[in-house]
């Protein structure tokens, strides 16, 4: 069939064409946002899941809902080499400049963008990442101490106060959480509470890898009564049948019931996979109906796409050690599995390779679901390890 009308999108955060099975999880946060701008008590919201689920999908169509209800939203990746400070001030002085807009909050808005030229003057101090400034004169005593923890508390008073006058509630939206500093994150968090305490419409809709919910317990320990952890994981049969089906019908395309199991089976309803596969069987396929023939072509061109771009991405930004390691995982099966075991097929004491799983636990290649137990962040990873790195 026609590569130009195919209606697949395989790609970092791109929606798909059918984004089914998160109802329950939208509507939450919608009901969330609603209460709290209402001026009454809700829970942030930090989606959990492992690479390949669409949280970041998720996470922007939430960002897209809540613009249009008329939400403040600040939205904002935290990469491993930048600081929260340093990506933060440029995307919330935008929001504020909107805020400033309207008459009954105008005066407000004003402030909190003079306590944020204090926020990322003294921030200047502490991390280099900032390049961003404000030729505004400061709110004396505000926001401008230099102590992240305090400084970032008062800035998201100042900042709540002015929503709350305009009727609305700021919402910051932030991707990659995993990879925020502890400290940092727990500066985050004291903000949030205090913004809670005094009933300020401040919320924060994040996602991140599994890690995550330990990540946030050890920087505040009551940060687990703040948040909601939904999982997102992947798709259930009819859901992820409805994912793979309803873009092509729209076309005039059909999938046979043993091309759809077979779809099914080899993508254990990720969403990312389940994009590439119709992909692959958009391209190889001469239609109308897209056989369990036409699935067992486009295999293998699904699979070297994945090779080549999901899997390979990551397993280039690891060491030759936290390479065998990973094959060691490998070997095991899916996963998880105990540290003793990795480090047995290793050939090495639990305590020497330690240090190798703690990094590869920063750099989001595998996490803990339970003490002592370690798996893969990326689903099938064992298996794509098997192919590019034979045993032995």
């Amino acid at each position: 069939m026609d590569r130009r009308t195919d209606p697949y999108a395989p790609g970092a955060g791109t929606p798909p064409p059918e984004l089914v099975g998160r109802d329950e999880l939208i509507e939450d946060a919608e009901i969330a946002l609603d209460r709290l701008r209402n001026g009454l008590a809700a829970k942030s919201l930090l989606m959990v899941g492992l690479r390949g689920v669409g949280k970041t999908v998720l996470l922007n169509r939430l960002l897209l809902d809540a613009d249009g209800r008329g939400f403040e939203c600040v939205l904002i990746e935290a990469p491993e080499d930048r600081s929260l400070p340093g990506a933060l001030a440029g995307p919330l002085n935008s929001a504020l400049i909107r805020m400033s807009r309207g008459a009954a909050a105008r005066e407000l808005a004003r402030r909190a963008r003079r306590a944020l030229a204090g926020f990322v003057g003294a921030m200047k101090l502490s991390f280099d990442d900032i390049a961003f400034s404000l030729d505004l004169e400061k709110e004396e005593g505000v926001a401008d101490s230099g102590d992240l923890d305090t400084d970032l508390t008062m800035l998201m008073q100042v900042v709540g106060e002015a929503a709350r006058a305009r009727t609305t509630a700021l919402v910051l939206f932030v991707d990659e959480m995993q990879y925020l500093e502890e400290r940092q994150l727990a500066a985050l968090i004291a903000a949030l509470h205090r913004a809670a305490q005094l009933r300020l419409p401040v919320a924060l809709v994040g996602s991140g890898l599994p890690q995550l919910v330990g990540h946030v317990g050890s920087a505040k320990s009551y940060a687990e009564r703040m948040f909601s952890f939904p999982e997102v994981g992947p798709l259930a049969a009819d859901s992820a049948a409805r994912a793979l089906e309803a873009p092509a019908h729209r076309l005039g395309v059909s999938y046979t019931s043993r091309a759809v199991d077979e779809i099914l089976r080899l993508t254990e309803g990720y969403p990312y996979f389940l994009q590439e596969w119709g992909s692959a069987c958009w391209r190889v396929a001469a239609g109308p109906d897209i056989t369990l023939a036409d699935v067992e072509a486009a295999t293998p061109v699904a699979v070297r796409e994945l090779d080549s771009t999901f899997f390979r991405v990551r397993l280039e930004r690891t060491t030759p050690f936290e390479r065998r390691y990973l094959r060691a995982m490998a070997e095991l099966g899916p996963g998880p599995h105990r540290s003793g075991a990795i480090a047995t097929a290793l050939g090495r004491p639990v305590q020497a390779v330690a240090p190798t799983r703690a990094k590869l636990v920063r750099k989001g290649m595998v996490y803990s679901p339970a003490h002592g137990d370690t798996a893969f962040t990326v689903p099938l990873f064992d298996q794509y390890l098997k192919r590019v790195m034979p045993r032995g």
